[in-house]
């Protein structure tokens, strides 16, 4: 009688422990598809896990190595369903190709990690503190949401939630106010992501301003807390840079930096139709184009620091509603078409052109 080998793998949705029960004829192909996942795991030599999402840096570059990936996760739904249902959830996200092919990356590595665990074999553990650069609107907070569920799911984090914070967020108004409100966010994000948007702006008053108690925390907690919760700093890829300029230790404690570029035209419509489909509006093919149009506009003259991507996207679209509904409200025309569709001269473009 053959007898059987029982594997556990700590990867079931919500801390669930899923048991898998293996023949012994099936432990090499076992093997071979966690190496398969094993061979996107990529480090810089200090220990970095640099994320770029402008082009230069891939993870699965070719055809065949995407293919074997695939055929790898579908061999084995149950066992990856947590990266299923994060894919999908970035597939409603548009572009960011660059950033989804590494969080699969991140992913491939704690799952790696949990196998080399079930060896006795030494898993060394990240610190996962991360940077995220780029202009307003372009998915920041977004993918930390994302980050967190991961997390949770594959157990690195107890909760996952997200704890958004800025500058006022952080810094007190006297001696010893700051390390007091750094402290109590810290404890709020324990189990989670503490998020701090414009994080550079704590540097802004120099060594006098209480911006520097507030930096000096982050980074006793960061050491302190390593493995209870994940610091995320986010701004504008300039401001970040010189931010670091000034803290030369800092870069060194943010392992894996994520840059988030601006989206382009065609990006920015395929957004506006899914926030239209997802609120039940449609575009007149005229309407449609005026928007094209102005996007190109506004892209060619605004700055780019400037210009908020899919945010500006939903404002421009949340007043053509509004306007839309003036408009019905004035004809007293309520009819199923009426109510859906968002015609050219609803769009009012000069009223939301930036300075």
């Amino acid at each position: 009688m053959v007898s059987r080998v029982i594997l556990t793998a700590n990867l079931g949705i919500s801390g669930r422990l899923s048991r898998l029960q293996l023949h012994p004829n099936r432990i090499k192909r076992e093997e071979r598809e966690v190496n398969t996942l094993e061979r996107a795991v990529t480090y810089k030599n200090n220990g970095q896990i640099n994320i770029i999402l402008n082009g230069q840096k891939q993870v699965l570059v070719d055809a065949d190595s995407e293919a074997e990936y695939l055929e790898a996760l579908q061999k084995n739904e149950a066992k990856h369903s947590i990266l299923r249902e994060i894919e999908r959830e970035m597939n409603s996200l548009v572009g960011m190709d660059e950033m989804k092919r590494n969080i699969k990356e991140i992913y491939a590595w704690i799952f790696v990690n949990q196998k080399r665990q079930e060896q006795g074999l030494k898993v060394g553990k990240q610190a996962l503190h991360m940077m995220f650069k780029g202009n307003p609107g372009t998915g920041k907070t977004t993918v930390a949401r994302l980050v967190g569920k991961l997390f949770f799911e594959m157990n690195v984090l107890s909760k996952g939630h997200l704890i958004e914070a800025e500058r006022g967020d952080l810094v007190g108004e006297y001696i010893g106010h700051t390390a007091q409100k750094t402290r109590d966010l810290i404890k709020k994000s324990l189990g989670g992501i503490l998020f701090i948007d414009e994080a550079y702006s704590l540097a802004r008053g120099g060594e006098k301003d209480f911006g520097k108690e507030a930096i000096d925390t982050l980074v006793k907690h960061m050491e302190d807390k390593q493995h209870e919760f994940i610091l995320i700093l986010a701004g504008y890829s300039k401001e970040m840079d010189h931010f670091l300029s000034l803290n030369p230790g800092l870069q060194s404690r943010f392992p894996i930096n994520i840059n988030f570029p601006d989206y382009t035209v065609d990006q920015l419509m395929d957004i506006a139709k899914r926030m239209m489909a997802e609120r039940e509006y449609v575009f007149t093919q005229e309407a449609e184009w005026k928007l094209r149009d102005y996007l190109m506009h506004i892209k060619s003259t605004t700055s780019p620091a400037k210009f908020s991507n899919g945010r500006f996207v939903r404002n421009t679209i949340e007043k053509a509603i509004r306007t839309q509904a003036m408009r019905l409200l004035l004809v007293d025309h309520y009819d199923k078409k009426d109510l859906l569709t968002i015609k050219s001269h609803d769009l009012q473009m000069k009223e939301d052109m930036p300075s």
